[in-house]
């Protein structure tokens, strides 16, 4: 795209240092993983491009950052897995109303369905169909998980999520729908321990390369509190067990931190390294699972 970029092994690694003197030229990448991180960053800098920008995706990913780029007046066009966009000069300010995280409200949903007597409600939930995949995962698995009060805000769809305690079925999640869900993901694997069946997760590679490595840290710390897990390079297989009470790593991961918490709930009980990592996306956890726990 015409960006020269300055850092530790050949500009590889941080810290970076890019420069576009001449301008950025429109261009047209494929995906090797599906990350909506990536197709942002590329989207964005496609707006200060000379010519249109044009992101080739694996599997379908969130796709917040169209949405607000087309509500901000850009020119977004999305055909297959292929999306484009034209360079723009402006763009028009608008007023934003952003529901509550999905992948927040996520730990609460799989908290009640494992549950033995659990409904609980979380209200304005945003609900992309890009990032709701842990529903229908949920869905295949028999879970009873409602959405009331649907609307539209802003252009993107919200609602409020009811979960109850429910008797699970196993599954398999592949890589298609690990897009849809790669920050719930790892609740899957919670999930398949309270399945009747073998559960089994493939097509996750990108979970080695978030916060800590997910899939190694899954596997550990589900195997710690007696989970029946298998590793391997792209997921897990689990099998039924009862968890026990045991001490396991966040490695500073928030989510993996927050996943352990939810294992020690409906378990009996964990010891966390690290837990106050959770402060990075969602600092009243802690004070809404003993709101939860104490009911």
């Amino acid at each position: 795209a015409g960006a020269a970029i300055d850092g530790r092994d050949g500009g590889r690694l941080p810290p970076l240092v890019v420069r576009a003197h001449e301008g950025l030229r429109g261009v047209e990448h494929r995906l090797a993983l599906a990350s909506a991180q990536v197709k942002s960053c590329l989207l964005l800098a496609g707006l200060f491009a000379e010519e249109a920008t044009t992101v080739v995706e694996p599997a379908t990913t969130r796709d917040h950052t169209e949405r607000m780029l087309s509500a901000m007046g850009a020119q977004v066009r999305r055909d297959g897995a292929r999306i484009s966009l034209q360079p723009a000069s402006e763009l028009r300010c608008v007023d934003v109303d952003v529901p509550g995280d999905f992948s927040s409200a996520a730990f609460w949903i799989v908290f009640a369905v494992l549950h033995p007597d659990a409904e609980v409600r979380i209200e304005n939930v945003g609900l992309n169909p890009s990032r709701i995949g842990l529903l229908r995962i949920l869905e295949r698995m028999g879970a009873t998980v409602e959405i009331d009060n649907a609307r539209d805000v802003a252009g993107e769809p919200v609602g409020d999520v009811v979960a109850r305690s429910s008797q699970l079925q196993a599954t398999i999640v592949d890589a298609d729908l690990v897009a849809l869900a790669i920050d719930e993901v790892p609740l899957v694997a919670l999930l398949g321990a309270f399945a009747e069946g073998e559960t089994i997760v493939r097509g996750a590679h990108e979970l080695r390369a978030k916060e800590s490595d997910r899939l190694t840290v899954v596997y550990e710390g589900l195997k710690r509190l007696g989970a029946e897990i298998d590793l391997a390079d792209d997921g897990w297989r689990v099998r039924p067990a009862t968890l026990r009470e045991g001490r396991v790593s966040s490695y500073g991961d928030h989510r993996m931190a927050m996943l352990f918490a939810v294992a020690g709930a409906v378990g009996e009980g964990v010891e966390i390294e690290d837990a106050d990592c959770v402060a990075i996306s969602y600092p009243t956890f802690w004070n809404d699972l003993a709101a939860l726990s104490n009911r």
